[in-house]
């Protein structure tokens, strides 16, 4: 989730925004997993298109408390639905196919550090995502390990990712191999064929 962030998740987090950029200026179905405090939210509204339709969740009121406020002062808020809802709950607020997705895991910055994403909603929500992902559609995951709940997260989600298979779908990573252990990790998932 979005916020103050290190030099080092920024790193992460602006790697998955440029790797997103030319597909997000084709996309109809945008889904924002983790609004957080609404820096990735503004991004997918900032560079889609007029049409497109961004779904943005979060659990804590709070957080779409913020995305809502930095929606409105860049005039983005008629573009976006804001759900108060685990990003596990998906299917039935979505019901159209998804061009992108963007997970940013962990807690809000900033907010209660208790709260944080977990492995079984965070594992049935990727389910759910790449079942509604359209071909050439894109998934980016932001994983942290610096938290136990972190840690159990981005074990499961490895193992996911890498039995996804080969002939569907195209996983790469990028991490920052010259820094401490626990930095943040990107996936990027592309559908290639249904």
């Amino acid at each position: 989730m979005e916020g103050q962030l290190s030099m080092q998740t920024m790193n992460v987090v602006k790697v998955a925004h440029k790797l997103l950029l030319d597909k997000l200026k084709v996309s109809n179905c945008i889904f924002d997993a983790t609004a957080g405090n609404g820096n990735d939210t503004i991004f997918l509204a900032q560079n889609s298109p007029d049409k497109a339709k961004i779904y943005a969740f979060d659990i804590q009121q709070s957080a779409l408390d913020a995305t809502k406020l930095k929606l409105q002062e860049h005039a983005f808020l008629e573009k976006v639905s804001l759900v108060l809802a685990s990003h596990d709950k998906i299917a039935e607020y979505i019901k159209d196919n998804i061009d992108i997705a963007i997970f940013n895991l962990g807690y809000l910055p900033g907010g209660d550090h208790t709260i944080t994403t977990v492995a079984e909603t965070t594992i049935a929500a990727l389910e759910k995502t790449i079942t509604l992902l359209n071909v050439n559609g894109i998934i980016a995951i932001t994983a942290y390990t610096g938290h136990d709940a972190g840690t159990i997260e981005y074990s499961q989600l490895v193992t996911l990712l890498m039995n996804l298979p080969v002939r569907n779908f195209t996983v790469g990573c990028y991490s920052m191999i010259n820094h401490v252990k626990t930095s943040p990790v990107l996936y990027l998932v592309e559908k290639v064929r249904s």
